[in-house]
């Protein structure tokens, strides 16, 4: 049940009157950019492009679909691991990434899109992956707030994430130009310390009376490993979807399919190590997995060759079985001793397309402002994190009663238990094996 207030936001008006504010600020923003646009051809013949493959559409558009899946396949079952509240894992998440992606459009498109001309933001594919990579910071978010909250504190949540993202995004990208294409810092680290600040913040003692719904149960545990396995999947993708055409892309999928491979081989090992009698714990597998895809977004473009791939799996797979958030800056250990000799003036401008003074940067320096685009992310979170806590602290958003969280009952309707009928049927029926009793 939720608490007694003597205002309370209801879900369904958030949800009508934000599509609403939606439909008039894209009538009055969006629009579409010159290869979306019906004057393609125009633009094809302006700029002397000789075919239509060449639009962007045809390099971007099968990364897109990957991190869209992530987006709301992969993080939508790894939520389900909670033995009542997988309606809640996926159907929020559901909620929250729709919800966000519009929002993404628009506060991206002030900061990166914005066409000096006519004051409109001009939208392509590549958007639509930028949208996806900025809600996915609030998706893991989520993840720390998971059973605690309401739908409308999850939207709100949403809301300011992404606000913040936009933020913290141009000025790691644009101001510091510090090389993020699979969002190390920018998407996982942020995400990471804005939902463990919020969850801190909303703290409350009295969850306890929950403690019987925090577990999960077995069917819980393989529904999370399907979202587990498309995130592990789709995650070269994820770390290219938006690097440079040519060598970058193709070299950050090398590099982050080879990161995810030992990295599922030492979580494995760790977790066999870790646990009484050599068992495994699904928990785990379930995470530490994905450490290597993870630790290799802020590099994955890196010349950091295929041995170095590994390696950065190796060790970021033993640090998150161990229970360490991230691990972003593997880059700074591994870079090879190869491309320390290569000049480094085309090392810069080939591996992070730097132009002009930023070209100039020597590998020492582009390394700071690498250390500082992280000190950037985290100072979001975590003070981003305090302020919005705080706000959702507010008891006007319907959250759940600590007696009552971690429940699908609250929010949805609920299925009748097949084995409670069985049971009310057979009261005698023993509840381990569902024989009755002799």
């Amino acid at each position: 049940m939720a608490k007694n207030t003597n205002i309370r936001i209801s879900l369904p008006a958030v949800c009508f009157v934000w599509q609403i504010a939606m439909i008039i600020l894209f009538g009055v923003f969006i629009r579409y950019n010159e290869e979306s646009d019906t004057r393609w051809i125009e633009h094809r013949r302006r700029k002397n492009i000789s075919t239509n493959l060449e639009n962007d559409f045809y390099y971007r558009y099968p990364s897109f679909q990957d991190v869209h899946v992530m987006i709301f396949v992969g993080f939508g079952f790894l939520m389900t691991f909670l033995k009542r509240y997988s309606f809640g894992g996926v159907g929020f998440n559901f909620l929250i990434a729709a919800f966000g992606i519009q929002w993404a459009l628009l506060m991206q498109g002030w900061f990166h899109y914005l066409d000096e001309n006519d004051g409109k933001i001009k939208i392509g594919v590549e958007n639509l992956i930028n949208a996806d990579f900025c809600v996915a910071g609030c998706l893991i978010a989520y993840g720390a707030c998971l059973g605690k909250v309401s739908p409308v504190q999850l939207m709100v949540l949403t809301l300011f994430g992404v606000t913040l993202f936009a933020v913290e995004e141009y000025i790691i990208l644009e101001l510091l130009h510090a090389k993020d294409p699979g969002g190390s810092m920018v998407i996982h680290t942020f995400g990471a310390y804005y939902g463990l600040t919020i969850s801190w913040v909303l703290y409350r003692p009295m969850l306890s009376q929950s403690r019987h719904l925090q577990g999960s149960v077995y069917h819980s545990d393989v529904f999370a490993m399907i979202g587990t396995l498309f995130l592990w999947m789709y995650w070269p993708s994820f770390n290219s979807a938006i690097a440079d055409h040519g060598d970058g892309q193709h070299r950050a999928v090398i590099n982050t399919y080879l990161a995810l491979a030992a990295s599922v081989l030492t979580t494995f090992a760790i977790s066999s190590i870790s646990q009484k009698h050599g068992k495994l714990d699904m928990v785990h597998i379930q995470n530490a997995t994905l450490a290597g895809g993870v630790a290799m977004g802020t590099a994955s473009e890196f010349m950091i060759t295929p041995y170095g791939s590994l390696i950065v799996g190796f060790c970021s797979g033993i640090i998150s079985t161990f229970g360490y958030l991230f691990l972003t800056v593997s880059f700074a250990v591994f870079y090879s001793t190869e491309n320390v000799r290569n000049n480094v003036e085309v090392q810069l401008i080939n591996t992070f397309d730097f132009k002009e003074a930023v070209a100039n940067r020597t590998v020492n320096i582009q390394g700071g402002y690498q250390a500082a685009g992280l000190f950037v992310a985290i100072a979001f979170g975590l003070v981003g994190g305090a302020l919005v806590g705080g706000i959702l602290k507010l008891p006007i958003w319907g959250d759940p009663a600590d007696a009552n969280c971690f429940d699908d009952e609250v929010y949805w309707e609920v299925p009748e238990d097949e084995d409670e009928n069985i049971l009310s049927r057979h009261p005698n029926m023993n509840h381990t094996r569902g024989m009755p009793d002799a």
